[in-house]
């Protein structure tokens, strides 16, 4: 069974991979990459999910193939829950993973470390051409703490920041198994892979 993901994020590409392999799952997934000239989307939502839907639903119209999409970010308790839906763009309309560490460091600074609580959100939507009514949603998220400097080289985004007192390591210091163990989006998919099965039943 072939699936787009909608996504140019090849991280996330790799963990879904990973995912779905482990789980046993027989899926060729499928990306932008994979396909013509795709629409930009705007993500003017003000929820993950409602983000989550408008790439699942334009994605899916465009390529006409069954599109999982998701919408992740960070919420800082310190910030009143920024950057939140707008963590991929927190410092500016592109997409920069080194400028959005630099202002999430910027707007903390002075903040003692216990006081630097946040937690990952992951939200996934899988839809079905002419069926959007009928999306799977499923959410995870993962608790906490915004280090004062990176640390680990993997990962992507804000995972050298993000550190999680029950490994004692940065989520750029884990392997992808380990990370997938226990984040945001790890538990997030594997919500998705134990529903998934059941719910493309109605479809047949």
């Amino acid at each position: 069974m072939e699936i787009l993901f909608a996504t140019t994020n090849k991280g996330k590409v790799k963990e879904l991979k990973s995912a779905f392999k482990t789980a046993a799952i027989n899926v060729t997934l499928k990306t932008n990459a994979d396909l013509d000239r795709p629409p930009v989307i705007d993500e003017y939502g003000i929820t993950f999910e409602q983000n989550a839907k408008l790439k699942a639903h334009e994605l899916a119209n465009y390529s006409h193939m069954l599109t999982i999409a998701d919408d992740s970010g960070l919420i800082v308790d310190a910030l009143d829950g920024a950057p939140g839906v707008h963590s991929a763009r927190f410092a500016g309309p592109e997409h920069n993973d080194q400028k959005n560490n630099a202002k999430l460091l910027a707007e903390l600074g002075g903040v003692p470390l216990k006081k630097r609580t946040a937690r990952f959100n992951t939200t996934i939507v899988v839809s079905k051409p002419g069926h959007f009514e009928q999306d799977l949603v499923v959410s995870g998220q993962c608790e906490g703490l915004i280090l004062p400097a990176p640390q680990g080289d993997d990962g992507f985004g804000y995972d050298p920041l993000f550190y999680v007192p029950e490994k004692q390591k940065t989520f750029a210091e884990m392997t992808i198994a380990e990370k997938n163990s226990l984040s945001h989006r790890g538990r997030a998919i594997s919500q998705l892979l134990k529903e998934l099965p059941n719910w493309l039943t109605q479809f047949e």
